[in-house]
C-alpha cells in the first residue's frame, strides 16, 4: 500500500514508521530542521514498544512524493485548509485522506477543500512527540488507531488500511461509527489538554489534586452533554469510563497542548476547550469551565505574547 504521511510529528512519525517498518510505501511530508534530519539520518522510533531506525522517503513539496492510496493526516489543527489543499498532489489516483487530529471538525474542514468523498475519520491514542529532529519519542505503551468509513465508497480502501495496520502490528480498529469515536476520544482530549495546559502539569498532579480532579471531571461532562445534544450515541457512563481510563495512564503524561505552551509555541485551543464553549453556545447550552480555560489561555494561542 502507498501511504503518504502529512505532518511527520509525534502521531504521523510514529504510525507512519510502524507502517514504513513493515514494509509498507511510506513517504513523509516534512520541514525544517526535521525534514533535513530524515533525509539524512532517517527516522528513528524511541518507544517502548520497540526502538528503530528506518531509511525513509521525506519531502517538503508532497507533488514531489507520488500519488497514495491513503494520506494520514496529521497537522496541527490550525494548518487544517492549508495543508489539505497541499496534498492534492497526493491523491491524484483516487486515493483518501484519514485525519488523525484533535477535535472533531476534522472531517468537515478537510472535506470543505478536498470533497467529502475523499475524507474518513479517524482517532489516534498515544503520548509522543519530536524529542529532536528526525526522532519520535513516545511516551507509555498506549498506541492505538481507530478510523472509519464516512461513505459507503470509501469501504473497500478502509479494509486495506485496516489490513496493512494489522500487518504493522498496530492495534487498530475499523469503527462502525466513527463520529462516536471521534467524540469519545474529544470527552478525554478536552479535558486532559485543559487542565494540563492551564496548570503547565502532568496527568498525575492533575488526577490527584481535587481541584484539578474536579475541573478535569467537568471539562468531560460539558463535552459529553455536548454530544448528546448534537446527536451523538455516546454512552450514559462515558464520563466514568473516560475518569477511570484517565486514573490508569502513565503520571507524566501530558497534552501536547502543554508542551506547546512550554515553549512558546501555537496552541489548538480555539479547536479544544474553545469549540466547546463556542458549540455549546450554539446549541443553547452552558460550558463555563471549558469557556473559562478557553479564555485562559486565549492570550497565548499564536504563541508567547
Amino acid at each position: 500500500m502507498r501511504i503518504a504521511v502529512m505532518g511527520a510529528g509525534g502521531v504521523g512519525g510514529y504510525f507512519g514508521g510502524r507502517l514504513a517498518q513493515a514494509g509498507h510505501d511510506v513517504s513523509f511530508v516534512a520541514r525544517g530542521k526535521h525534514l533535513e534530519a530524515l533525509q539524512a539520518r532517517g527516522l528513528t522510533l524511541k518507544s517502548p514498544l520497540g526502538d528503530v531506525t528506518l531509511k525513509v522517503r521525506a519531502a517538503e513539496d508532497p507533488a514531489a512524493l507520488g500519488a497514495a492510496d491513503v494520506v494520514l493526516f496529521a497537522v496541527k489543527l490550525w494548518d487544517t485548509e492549508s495543508a489539505a489543499e497541499r496534498i492534492r498532489p497526493l491523491l491524484a489516483d483516487n486515493g483518501v485522506v484519514i485525519p488523525f487530529q484533535n477535535g472533531v471538525e476534522s472531517i468537515e474542514r478537510v472535506g470543505a477543500v478536498l470533497g467529502v468523498e475523499r475524507v474518513m475519520g479517524g482517532a489516534a491514542y498515544i503520548a509522543s512527540r519530536i524529542g529532536e529532529p528526525g526522532v519520535i519519542v513516545q511516551t507509555g505503551s498506549m498506541a492505538r488507531l481507530r478510523f472509519g468509513a464516512v461513505r459507503p465508497t470509501q469501504k473497500k480502501m478502509a479494509a486495506a488500511f485496516l489490513a496493512a495496520c494489522q500487518a504493522a502490528k498496530i492495534e487498530v480498529e475499523l469503527a462502525d461509527d466513527i463520529v462516536r469515536v471521534l467524540w469519545e476520544k474529544f470527552v478525554l482530549l478536552v479535558s486532559i489538554s485543559a487542565t494540563t495546559t492551564v496548570s503547565r502539569k502532568n496527568v498525575g498532579v492533575v488526577r490527584a489534586d481535587s481541584d484539578l480532579r474536579w475541573l478535569l471531571e467537568t471539562c468531560m461532562r460539558e463535552t459529553w452533554a455536548l454530544g448528546r445534544a448534537r446527536g451523538v450515541t455516546l454512552a450514559d457512563d462515558l464520563v466514568a469510563q473516560t475518569l477511570k481510563f484517565v486514573d490508569g495512564l502513565p503520571g507524566e503524561m501530558r497534552a501536547s497542548m502543554a508542551a506547546d505552551l512550554e515553549a512558546g509555541g501555537r496552541l489548538e485551543a480555539p479547536w479544544l476547550s474553545g469549540a466547546v464553549a463556542r458549540m455549546s453556545r450554539e446549541a443553547g447550552l452552558e460550558a463555563p469551565a471549558n469557556h473559562a480555560v478557553y479564555a485562559a489561555l486565549k492570550p497565548y494561542i499564536d504563541g508567547q505574547p
